[in-house]
């Protein structure tokens, strides 16, 4: 059989159409020597290798051939058995993926907003367990400043000065501060501070509507709202509670095949992040 041709496999009723060459990549595997004509336990029945097992889990089989890597659902369970059936097929390379379960499960991911009202100002701090998502927002936030007239301040787009990004305060690695609203400066001018948060392309000054778009914008991140609080009645300081389940870096196989070997696939583990 050609690497070109496509196979049918029916694996516990559930019906698979792939490349021999998909099946072929580990060559020692059960299912390369299928292709092969070689393992007389899966019988071809019109024109389908029949495999009398369980054809959910064969989908993760098929995904980790077609990929080289263990791409798993946050709410997965069934590892061990997942394993069997990677050693059924002879699959080493993914059982072996498969028995570091802790590196493959989803991790609780939690995000604090913390909001307080200063007179004409709010400000944000946004505390996270996971460092690349405080990151990610990092680069959807952008507050821009500007000056406005003290006369002009009931018209305050007519008299506003040019609009300057400045970054945001980054204490560390797991949280960011950042202001919006207006306070004044020396002389008879109001600095104002607005705040833009991608996708949405508003700038914005009122603190409680960026409250608004920041909770919205975690919401459809996958993140779940879980408790809110007041910290500080007396500084007005409340605190919005967030989690979603983070998946968790995936497991890659790098296959080299060496010239003059038997064939067998040499495996290589290394962590890839996945996207979430």
């Amino acid at each position: 059989m050609s690497s070109q041709e496509l196979v049918v496999l029916s694996v516990g009723g559930v019906r698979f159409v792939t490349r021999a060459s998909t099946l072929q990549q580990f060559p020692e595997s059960r299912l390369a020597r299928m292709v092969n004509d070689n393992d007389r336990e899966f019988k071809l029945v019109n024109g389908e290798f029949f495999v009398d097992r369980d054809g959910t889990l064969f989908t993760y089989i098929m995904d980790f051939l077609r990929t080289l890597q263990v791409s798993l659902p946050t709410d997965f369970s069934d590892y061990q058995r997942l394993q069997r059936e990677a050693e059924y097929y002879g699959l080493y390379p993914l059982a072996d993926l498969l028995s570091q379960e802790h590196l493959l499960k989803p991790r609780l991911e939690i995000l604090e907003v913390h909001f307080s009202l200063q007179e004409m100002q709010a400000f944000f701090r946004i505390f996270g367990s996971c460092s690349t998502t405080i990151e990610a927002l990092a680069e959807q936030i952008t507050v821009f400043t500007g000056q406005l007239s003290g006369q002009g301040w009931n018209s305050p787009f007519s008299s506003q000065k040019r609009l300057v990004p400045v970054p945001l305060e980054r204490p560390s690695h797991h949280d960011m501060v950042f202001p919006c609203g207006t306070e004044y400066s020396a002389g008879d001018q109001v600095v104002a501070r607005y705040v833009s948060i991608k996708p949405d392309n508003r700038k914005l000054i009122n603190g409680t509507n960026v409250l608004g778009l920041l909770l919205d914008t975690l919401l459809k991140d996958g993140f779940r709202l879980i408790s809110t609080r007041t910290v500080a009645s007396e500084e007005k300081v409340e605190c919005y509670t967030f989690e979603r389940m983070k998946r968790a870096a995936g497991l890659a196989i790098m296959v080299n095949q060496t010239a003059g070997s038997s064939g067998v696939a040499q495996a290589r583990r290394s962590q890839v992040q996945k996207r979430k």
